[in-house]
């Protein structure tokens, strides 16, 4: 019985192998992180059919039976750590004291047939606990408690709006990983984690198809998705800001220098406008060369304030040799208090902008 439910987990996460080979949207880098977890998946889940048919059958195989428990206990922590870099492929060099337990695991998992620290399998090659196997649940809860943070820091530093999937999806795995641990008769572990790995392939995939290729920020899709949440969020008075971007004369550019260098002003524009717009502000490429904000400051002082702030930014680049032309700016507040009619902030904030870029012309024809 088991044996056919892990050789079902098994099949499923070879399809998903295939399905990360042919993913366009998932991003490149975290497709390695991504095989490296299914990798380590499939051969826990080998190492532990393999106990239990070593250890139910009146089979001589006690040595390969103590082999498999020794490497399943050493690799089974490292799969929610895997899972992590899926999110952050940095985090384990920026934190690397994370590495420290599972490391003091596998060495525990690695003595355990000598001193049965971490499980017994006794001359009748029978298994058991070991007296400190709570060891390698407090090591294997610490991190899945990572990836849970993991993905929750992440998509609160994209300013993505579904934290709340991440951290459920996290939870998830937390909770039905440790069915197992609490009844050892259960085998669920694996089925769970076979499970969250094609979630998590779907979110990731969402989340990455939001982005826009060039700018790193996100896209007329997810601008589109923003804008049918917030027209029919069901707080009507929820106010926010939308702020327009369009860069001047982007045409010429591309036309005088090449469309190398258009993508240069444009992948530099976006970095700017990041840097200049706190994190009240998710940014979007909503055109070749134009840019929305949403934000949820609706103070006009403070909205110029940041709108000074990128054109200096882009007055710095431009003195230190870049080619890179002005950006022209509107803007629209939505204070609540009337029925939201996003098309009519929308429209004054792009009336708004076009009236600023035609100022901005007519400097530039009176300058001698």
């Amino acid at each position: 019985m088991h044996t056919a439910a892990y050789l079902i987990d098994i099949a499923a996460l070879f399809y998903l192998m295939g399905l990360l080979h042919s993913n366009t949207s998932l991003n490149a880098e975290r497709q390695k992180p991504f095989l490296i977890a299914v990798t380590l998946t499939i051969s826990v889940i080998v190492l532990e059919a393999a106990t239990i048919v070593t250890n139910n059958y009146n089979l001589n195989l006690r040595g390969f039976h103590i082999l498999c428990n020794t490497l399943g206990f050493a690799l089974a922590p490292l799969i929610p750590l895997a899972i992590a870099l899926i999110f952050d492929r940095m985090i384990l060099e920026k934190h690397r004291i994370m590495l420290l337990p599972t490391v003091l695991n596998a060495a525990a998992a690695a003595l355990s047939p000598v001193f049965g620290w971490i499980f017994t399998v006794d001359a009748a090659n029978n298994y058991t606990r070991g007296d400190f196997f709570f060891a390698f649940v407090a090591v294997y809860a610490t991190n899945l408690l990572c990836l849970i943070i993991a993905t929750v820091e992440v998509a609160k530093r994209k300013n993505y709006p579904i934290v709340s999937k991440m951290a459920g999806l996290g939870v998830f795995t937390f909770i039905g990983t440790s069915v197992q641990l609490l009844f050892p008769s259960s085998y669920t572990s694996w089925h769970c984690v076979t499970l969250s790995l094609l979630l998590y392939l779907l979110l990731m995939s969402e989340f990455d198809s939001s982005f826009d290729t060039l700018t790193n920020v996100y896209n007329r899709a997810a601008f589109d998705k923003q804008v049918k949440r917030i027209s029919e969020a069901k707080g009507k008075d929820h106010a926010f800001s939308l702020i327009m971007l369009d860069i001047d004369d982007f045409k010429a550019v591309n036309d005088t220098y090449g469309h190398d260098c258009g993508d240069d002003v444009i992948k530099a524009v976006a970095a700017v406008v990041r840097e200049s717009f706190d994190k009240r502000y998710t940014c979007y490429r909503v055109g070749g060369d134009e840019f929305s904000l949403i934000g949820s400051e609706t103070d006009a002082e403070k909205i110029e304030e940041q709108l000074a702030n990128l054109k200096s930014g882009l007055a710095r680049l431009r003195e230190e040799g870049a080619i890179l032309p002005t950006v022209s700016c509107g803007y629209s507040v939505y204070i609540g208090g009337e029925k939201l009619n996003f098309h009519k902030v929308l429209k004054e904030a792009d009336g708004q902008m076009y009236h600023n870029k035609l100022r901005t012309k007519g400097r530039e024809k009176s300058t001698p």
